[in-house]
């Protein structure tokens, strides 16, 4: 199955370098040739319908091109005007980002590079499955690379050893047995307790008309 990634950004100011931390993210997106989502993560806020609206129209818009027209779509009326569609084709995924009209094109698709990769080596050869099975791993690879809707990393290398951190403490947490332990009793209170053979039982007398009568 075609498999898209969407990240939907606005962009603004100049930079100096090829992945600008400038980049403000809106939101990803991420969902099949059916517009299945498997992943959202929204930086700005909208109302549940919004997004489903939102998700629902960059689908139509991607998944209507082919391969043999143009990589972005420009003045996106139902996100607004002054903002584009940028894509890279990955075998069967695709990768799509929504930014600003005045953005650089390089910028936004070395941003879709560091992505593809760090989850292609995270999850060695990604695909859709990874993405169902291993949500919580896919934000996390996410988390690395944007937080706030801001760029924080793009070098492969820390993204992936933050990445293996997080997946051992999971290993590690697992085999951890929690152990439940018995609050103590002051010794104060310990003897005002009393012991067993202060008890007494109530004592039941039986005559053999009564036992006969069971």
């Amino acid at each position: 199955e075609t498999l898209y990634i969407v990240v939907v950004i606005s962009c603004g100011g100049s930079h100096n370098l090829t992945v600008p931390v400038s980049i403000m993210i809106q939101s990803v997106l991420v969902f099949n040739n059916y517009g299945k989502p498997r992943l959202m993560k929204f930086y700005t806020d909208h109302s549940e319908a919004r997004q489903q609206q939102i998700l629902s129209d960059v689908y139509k818009a991607v998944s209507q091109k082919n391969n043999e027209n143009c990589n972005f779509i420009e003045k996106c009326t139902f996100l607004g005007d002054d903002f584009k569609i940028m894509y890279r084709h990955f075998t069967t995924l695709y990768f799509v980002f929504c930014c600003d009209t005045a953005e650089s094109e390089l910028a936004i698709l070395d941003l879709i590079q560091v992505f593809v990769e760090a989850l292609d080596k995270c999850f060695k050869n990604v695909c859709e499955l990874d993405l169902i099975f291993n949500v919580d791993r896919a934000h996390y690879v996410l988390n690395e690379i944007v937080m706030g809707g801001v760029v924080q990393e793009t070098n492969i290398t820390e993204i992936l050893a933050r990445f293996e951190e997080q997946k051992q403490a999971e290993l590690q947490e697992n085999r951890i047995t929690p152990v439940i332990t018995m609050p103590s009793i002051p010794a104060s209170l310990v003897n005002r307790l009393p012991s067993f053979k202060d008890f007494k039982m109530p004592e039941i007398a039986y005559t053999v008309r009564d036992i006969g009568g069971l």
